[in-house]
């Protein structure tokens, strides 16, 4: 698991930005192969299709941006978000659009649109303070929380994408990152459900791509999770139903947990048992 030395937080980051660049690389050449029609196959994620899902992350690369570039602005942006997404729940009427693609006609234009967005984005973070605090639709979190939390955005993105144009799910070492947020959502992901928090630590082991093991919690924790990187970073995002893989549970909070984990920011989801 490395090889013992601490870097420091610039260089950390700058790891993470390389890390971001590359899951994003690994969408965007699937995508600029694909043929026009394939833009509109359907994905798992119920009434998106792989253009809504790009539009998706090109929206939220662009609040990742001003996020980091105009936080007041961000907040305000946000505010009128939540303001809008209350009325609608209120009125029955439909909820704001976050996929910026339904309002560009032509899927490369979009294509090249998040592309700038990633550019932005790298740019920003690589000159900001690695200490800084960034304010999103969760809590504040930390830069390079915040740029993993980029990560696996992508990364739970780009599995809906690779669904739908049945297109192989390669495991590489980047899920180490996905893995890591999703262990440290624990708070988050039973506070967004509404459920109590039993306190108990839990322990979870990771079997790495290149046969290494990972590793988050105390060593000696009763509650274990365990499985292959890409079967957990899978069942953190919710990408698939923990049925379906490998991931195992020991321990009462473990399996509590693991029935609500939620790596990513909003309301509080459960995985469909057929995904």
């Amino acid at each position: 698991m490395g090889d013992g030395q601490t870097k420091s937080p610039a260089a950390a980051l700058n790891a993470l930005l390389e890390d971001l660049a590359a899951e994003q690389e690994d969408i965007d050449t699937l995508l600029s192969e694909i043929d026009p029609p394939d833009w509109a196959r359907p994905t798992p994620a119920a009434g998106w299709d792989v253009r809504d899902s790009l539009s998706h992350l090109c929206f939220f690369e662009e609040a990742a941006v001003t996020s980091l570039t105009d936080p007041d602005r961000f907040v305000t942006q946000r505010d009128e978000l939540y303001a809008s997404m209350a009325a609608a729940l209120q009125s029955g009427a439909s909820t704001p659009d976050v996929a910026v693609g339904r309002r560009i006609g032509d899927p490369a234009a979009l294509l090249e649109r998040w592309r700038a967005a990633r550019a932005a984005y790298a740019g920003a973070a690589a000159g900001a303070d690695p200490r800084a605090r960034v304010e999103w639709y969760g809590p504040p979190m930390g830069l390079a929380s915040f740029t993993t939390a980029r990560l696996m955005e992508a990364w739970a993105h780009g599995v809906d994408i690779k669904d739908a144009l049945g297109a192989d799910l390669v495991a590489s070492r980047r899920l180490r990152h996905v893995c890591h947020i999703g262990f440290a959502a624990r708070a988050y992901s039973f506070a967004s459900h509404g459920v109590h928090d039993p306190g108990e630590p839990v322990r979870l082991e990771v079997g790495s791509p290149d046969g290494e093991s990972w590793s988050w919690g105390p060593p000696d924790a009763p509650d274990v999770i365990s499985g292959p990187a890409l079967d957990v970073a899978l069942v953190f995002t919710q990408r698939r139903h923990r049925s379906r893989t490998r991931v195992r549970a020991q321990g009462a909070t473990a399996e509590l947990w693991l029935s609500i984990a939620q790596a990513f920011a909003g309301p509080g989801t459960v995985t469909d048992p057929q995904r």
